[in-house]
């Protein structure tokens, strides 16, 4: 169970990849037989974002020999040492062999740094099953100061990134971490959320997050999620109201035999009184990319304020055998698609589109690459210029 089983269509997020020291917790089978993960993610305070550019310390003791001055010496598997004008000589056993000297070796249960694991029987989670689990973590974890829990998979499926956790929300997160003057008492909506992460960072700003997503297992993973980090949000009075919005239908879903569905009042809430769009490294597909700005369009159009959004991107190199080099289709596509938003003229809205610096403050702990970008769209109905 422990071990990530890797297929030809199998993806893997960095962020799981290289976290250092982070804690995957396997708690439970998704409705589809997916191992489903538990890890903590640590809000990192003032102190670390003065800290950076100071580096790391660098060990001394395993330094080359040979750039060494004075006195060193030398190990004796190398050249000889010279202590005291005489040369140390090997000790031999009675045989005449060489009697090797070995480090003592440390009770791997007493010094390892890993913790004991002992296999467990999981089995795929029901409703009932859920329940309980989240009453259960209620009873024995409590509301840890700066930690973002988030239930996630690994290795997935293409179609099943949206449930892992990528450094595009990171990146975006720390925008909205380092901006709370200007989401506090903010309507938001996030697409394409998968995991909740960013709107849960939200929450703890904002005063309502509408989060978005598609497929039951991912809403209800994304709905977990909220429930176990809820007292993050609770001294802002932030809400998350997870929903369903697919890009690729046209309007909402408002059908109240159905799951994730919108309200009346959610959906006149939504025209009326969202500030904000927020959307994270949600652009690897092409269809999806036409389906993403189809729905900004759309949402825009039937508002009468002015809306801001904001779009975090990875720019991903793949090597293609159509083009036979280096190449980022997904991302040149999201670029053309942002420059015909741009310069869209339609007599509802005008579109202005920038790229703003990514030298804002880190707050969680990943890898900020430099093919991290953040673009804003602000989007002004011309009623409103007119009036």
């Amino acid at each position: 169970m422990d071990q990530i089983t890797f297929h030809y269509d199998t993806v893997l997020s960095e962020v799981h990849m290289l976290l250092p020291s982070a804690q995957h917790l396997m708690t439970r089978l998704n409705g589809v037989g997916q191992p489903v993960f538990m890890s903590k993610f640590k809000i990192l305070g003032e102190k670390h974002n003065n800290d950076q550019g100071k580096g790391m310390v660098k060990e001394e003791k395993y330094k080359n020999p040979g750039g060494s001055s004075g006195n060193s010496k030398t190990g004796t598997h190398g050249e000889n040492a010279i202590e005291g004008g005489e040369e140390n000589v090997p000790f031999l056993d009675e045989d005449g062999d060489f009697d090797i000297m070995h480090r003592p070796r440390k009770n791997p249960l007493e010094a390892s740094d890993r913790d004991l694991v002992c296999p467990v029987i999981l089995k795929q989670s029901s409703p009932v099953l859920e329940q309980e689990e989240e009453n259960t973590d209620d009873e024995e974890g409590h509301c840890f100061k700066d930690v973002i829990r988030i239930e996630h998979t690994m290795a997935t499926p293409l179609e099943d990134v949206g449930k892992q956790v990528w450094r595009g929300a990171f990146f975006l997160a720390d925008f909205i971490l380092s901006e709370p003057a200007l989401f506090s008492g903010a309507t938001v909506l996030e697409l394409g959320a998968g995991t909740g992460l960013t709107s849960i960072i939200m929450a703890t700003i904002a005063k309502k997050v509408y989060c978005t997503d598609v497929g039951e297992d991912l809403l209800g993973m994304c709905t977990r999620n909220v429930t176990l980090n809820k007292c993050k949000m609770e001294p802002a009075g932030g809400e998350v109201k997870v929903r369903k919005l697919d890009w690729l239908q046209h309007g909402l879903c408002t059908d109240a035999d159905m799951e994730f569905s919108w309200t009346e009042e959610e959906v006149a809430d939504l025209h009326n009184s969202t500030s904000f769009i927020i959307a994270a490294d949600i652009c690897y597909d092409d269809d999806l990319t036409d389906g993403l700005f189809r729905t900004l369009y759309q949402l825009c159009s039937n508002f009468n304020h002015t809306c801001t959004i904001f779009l975090s991107i990875e720019k991903r190199m793949n090597f293609t055998l159509r083009h036979m080099d280096i190449s980022c289709e997904a991302y040149h596509h999201f670029r053309h698609c942002l420059s015909q938003l741009k310069h869209l003229v339609d007599g509802r809205c005008r579109y202005k589109v920038e790229q703003l610096p990514s030298n804002f403050a880190q707050f969680l702990l990943y890898e900020r690459v430099e093919q991290l970008e953040l673009w804003k769209v602000t989007t002004t109905p011309l009623s409103s210029e007119q009036a």
